[in-house]
């Protein structure tokens, strides 16, 4: 491998390569003047199925399974590989450019709301649900919800970059990544051999937030065949933990929202209504051409 050595002063002058190359850049704002779409729905979210913007429409889903309907929502496609994160609508909604990013226009002046770990926090709040009102169960449950953004990083952006997505297998950097995700699946895997959910024996917003990433990592979903290189069947309280969630309909329902990627059956790239899982998914859709 050839040694790098860093100049005084880092300058971009050239794509860094890897999977996402063409949309990487030192700069925020927008790069084009784009609006965002807007429904009939009081909440519009736009995203993606990446393990971020599964959190959200987990989320909608189970509020919706339990009959508040004022969690009804339209949800957009954001193509990140093509840029749409950085057209003028969306950065208003998120100034970060990543995706969810969620706009509540039930209440008198529309409400932003950006990162996933907080529309999370805001949906529960808004609806009552999913977030414990006693004070140790509450704090726990935002510890594990805070734990899975600080963690996640290491998980998707270390490792996963590095043993799936980087230009070239770099053995330091996967190692170090590798070392690191073991030890957070050992982390929840002892957490889950003393209680059931993450914050105790209710399922709740560090659940959705943790399940998507760690979950699908356990259930072989995620940077390619990282789940045998990883060795993640040794987690067993893991393992059933990420069954338990898998199990859910309205799981089930938001992994298929906003999804461009798998089998066609289960890619719903817009959703506008609960029909829409029957009548929308990209099979069904391509069937009817």
């Amino acid at each position: 491998m050839n040694q790098y050595t860093p100049p005084k002063v880092w300058t971009w002058n050239k794509p860094n390569g890897g999977a996402f190359a063409s949309i990487n850049r030192p700069v925020a704002g927008p790069t084009h003047e784009k609006e965002l779409p807007v429904g009939k729905h009081p909440l519009q979210l736009y995203s993606l199925a990446t393990p971020n913007g599964q959190k959200v429409t987990i989320m909608l889903e189970e509020l919706l399974a339990l009959g508040h309907t004022g969690a009804e929502y339209d949800a957009w496609l954001i193509r990140i590989n093509e840029g749409d994160q950085f057209g003028s609508g969306f950065v208003g909604v998120n100034p970060n450019s990543k995706i969810p990013a969620l706009l509540d226009r039930s209440e008198p002046k529309p409400v932003r709301v950006f990162e996933s770990g907080s529309i999370l926090t805001y949906l529960a709040e808004k609806f009552g649900e999913f977030l414990p009102t006693e004070r140790a169960a509450r704090a726990e449950t935002f510890s594990w919800l805070f734990w899975q953004m600080g963690s996640a990083p290491y998980l998707g952006g270390g490792f996963g970059h590095f043993y799936a997505y980087a230009p070239e297998k770099i053995e330091y950097a996967i190692d170090r990544f590798a070392m690191e995700t073991k030890r957070q699946m050992d982390v929840l895997d002892r957490r889950l051999a003393e209680s059931e959910y993450l914050a105790g024996p209710d399922y709740t917003i560090a659940d959705m937030a943790v399940w998507p990433w760690y979950g699908g990592l356990a259930k072989g979903r995620s940077y390619n065949d990282a789940a045998q290189f990883l060795a993640v069947h040794e987690y067993e309280h893991v393992q059933r933990w990420a069954d338990a969630i898998d199990a859910r309909p309205a799981v089930k329902r938001g992994r298929m929202v906003n999804r461009i990627s798998g089998d066609p059956a289960y890619q719903l790239h817009e959703r506008h209504n609960a029909s829409d899982f029957e009548t929308k998914t990209q099979d069904k859709l391509v069937a009817a051409e």
